[in-house]
């Protein structure tokens, strides 16, 4: 079961809405999102749940299918590094350090240059896919092996992978985004209620 969610972004107005917040965007959209009361700690925004709070329907009713999953952990921990994306190691690392979570109960959200628009994924572990903040947080756990959500943003057809990744979404491109993102925010609950083994099966590759 998941006991830290780390949503990965560059604070500051400039990148609110640049292609490397999608995950900051996606937690904007997440149902739970304004009752969370954040505070400045771990090198982020960092607030806590409740897992009592959680909404957890029967399986039958979510899509979520197998027998019931084990008891979770009683609160589930949430962060916004405030780094910078290429230090987000320092922020996850420390909030994992402090409560004493292992990495394969760490789920990572993050921009996917890899996988188009329109498209989204839960794996666990594997390659870094050359994402600076994934780089940050392997370096700072250890390990690769915690779990992530991935947000489709596309390769440009150009070598600019900076500017791509720092410029923002285009308003053609904002409805297939908020599509995602809203499924996303979705699904991040079922993750949090079920463990995200469950959801494997549906997003192991999403295409909206």
């Amino acid at each position: 079961m998941i006991e830290l969610v780390a949503f990965l972004g560059n604070h500051g107005k400039e990148y609110e809405r640049n292609r490397h917040n999608a995950a900051w965007l996606l937690a904007e959209r997440w149902p739970l999102f304004p009752l969370l009361s954040w505070q400045n700690k771990f090198k982020g925004r960092y607030a806590a749940i409740d897992t009592l709070q959680l909404p957890r329907p029967p399986a039958s009713t979510t899509g979520v299918t197998g027998a019931e999953p084990p008891i979770g952990p009683s609160r589930i921990h949430v962060l916004m590094p405030l780094t910078y994306m290429n230090l987000s190691g320092d922020s996850v690392g420390e909030a994992a350090a402090f409560f004493k979570i292992p990495a394969e109960r760490i789920l990572v959200i993050h921009d996917e240059l890899e996988l188009p628009l329109g498209t989204a994924s839960l794996k666990f572990s594997g390659g870094l896919g050359g994402h600076n903040g994934l780089r940050s947080i392997k370096t700072r756990l250890g390990t690769a092996d915690f779990w992530r959500f991935r947000i489709g943003i596309g390769r440009p057809n150009h070598d600019d992978i900076s500017g791509w990744v720092l410029s923002d979404f285009s308003n053609a491109e904002i409805p297939l985004l908020e599509q995602v993102l809203d499924a996303g925010g979705t699904a991040l609950g079922k993750i949090l209620s079920y463990g995200p083994e469950f959801l494997l099966p549906e997003w192991n590759k999403k295409k909206f």
